[in-house]
């Protein structure tokens, strides 16, 4: 009798769950409008613009310094003196370290003795070269004996020049005991100090970073390079080689334009992409190497360019998508082809008309057919918290 009585609830249990799933399935079935619940989705949406519109290209660029360099000694020696901290804006010329000099200076005060010496010798064989020519002219001496005192006379006179040399170059070891800075710029904080051993020609004291003007260097796709070098003959197109704008990491814009003044020879293999080097000028030094910025590059104007916001753009699968109002306030969901982007903006090429009222927020709760309640905005309202 259990068994009997536990099937038998089994069964109405069933029965139950049945029905209970014919009424719901009833409940979404279009019939005389009774028991049929119609929701209205509350939206905002935006009338599609039409304008003339510029198309920059915008890359992210990190400024480099124009040149870069490695401070060495022409003389070996220890560092007696430092006249520059590291990280400090240093001027072409400005001294910045000494090396003990003791030992130039007693090379400059040999030279010195030893051209003395020469310019004495050859001083004294000139005097005895123009007695014996002297001599030659009533034939009192052989020719020889001349000759010879004329060979000796080139002799002395090419060693007066070889001392003139050495104590030139004396001299100028001795200078080059001070080091200066070939450049303007700013000194890294990896120099050395007071004490250390210097290699002639190979120990780096310091590296100087030039300021002003800078490099910021940026990479571009090949599919933008080939697009743009299409606009531009073979080359990219004057309109963006000279007027680029930089924004910092701040947000703040730079005041100054640059210029494209160095394109790289080929695609890097690793990346697909190509280097680009724009010049800025920075006068008050606010561009620093390692800085990232934003570069900015002005492109051609579309004329009469339908647009509309890029968050009313829904991609699906291999379309893009945008929802519609109709005048009826029904949403319609209409494929697009856009072009490209203008800000936060993207061109239409087909899809839209000027005029027309799109769906910027709420998109993800309306479908096909849904009746809306629409607040209209304007391009230039943010979106609310929960678009962002």
């Amino acid at each position: 009798m259990n068994i009997q009585h536990s099937g038998k609830r089994y069964l109405a249990a069933g029965l139950v769950v049945v029905l209970a799933g014919i009424v719901i399935w009833r409940s979404y079935l279009p019939g005389d409008g009774q028991g049929t619940a119609t929701q209205t989705v509350v939206v905002k949406a935006m009338q599609v613009m039409q304008r003339d519109t510029p198309v920059n290209s915008e890359f992210i660029g990190q400024v480099k310094s124009k040149s870069e360099v490695k401070i060495m000694s022409k003389v070996a020696g220890n560092i007696v003196e430092k006249m520059v901290n590291g990280g400090d804006a240093i001027h072409q010329g400005q001294p910045l370290f000494r090396i003990d000099n003791k030992q130039y200076k007693s090379a400059v005060n040999s030279a010195r003795a030893s051209l003395r010496k020469a310019q004495s010798t050859l001083s004294h064989t000139r005097r005895e070269v123009a007695r014996y020519q002297k001599l030659a002219a009533v034939n009192g001496v052989a020719r020889q004996t001349l000759d010879s005192y004329e060979a000796q006379a080139e002799q002395d006179a090419a060693d007066v020049a070889a001392s003139q040399a050495a104590l030139q170059q004396a001299l100028e070891d001795e200078q080059d005991t001070l080091i200066v800075s070939p450049v303007d710029g700013r000194i890294d904080v990896n120099d050395l100090s007071v004490g250390d051993y210097v290699a002639a020609g190979s120990t780096v004291m310091a590296t100087v970073a030039s300021l002003d003007p800078v490099w910021v260097q940026f990479s571009m796709s090949e599919n933008e390079y080939l697009n743009l070098a299409g606009q531009g003959n073979g080359s990219l197109p004057a309109y963006l080689k000279d007027n680029l704008r930089l924004t910092l990491s701040n947000g703040a814009e730079y005041p100054l334009s640059g210029k494209i003044e160095q394109i790289d020879q080929g695609i890097d293999d690793a990346t697909g992409t190509i280097t680009i080097k724009a010049l800025f000028n920075n006068p008050d030094r606010v561009l620093i190497p390692g800085m990232f910025a934003r570069v900015t590059a002005q492109g051609a104007v579309y004329k009469g360019a339908i647009l509309i916001p890029q968050r009313a753009v829904k991609e699906l699968l291999d379309s893009t998508m945008v929802i519609v109002v109709k005048e009826d306030d029904t949403a319609e969901s209409r494929t697009v082809k856009l072009g490209e982007k203008a800000g936060n903006m993207w061109i239409v090429q087909e899809g839209l008309q000027p005029g027309e009222r799109i769906v910027v927020e709420g998109i993800d709760k309306v479908k096909q057919g849904t009746t809306l309640s629409v607040t209209m905005i304007g391009p230039d309202e943010p979106p609310t918290a929960a678009q962002q």
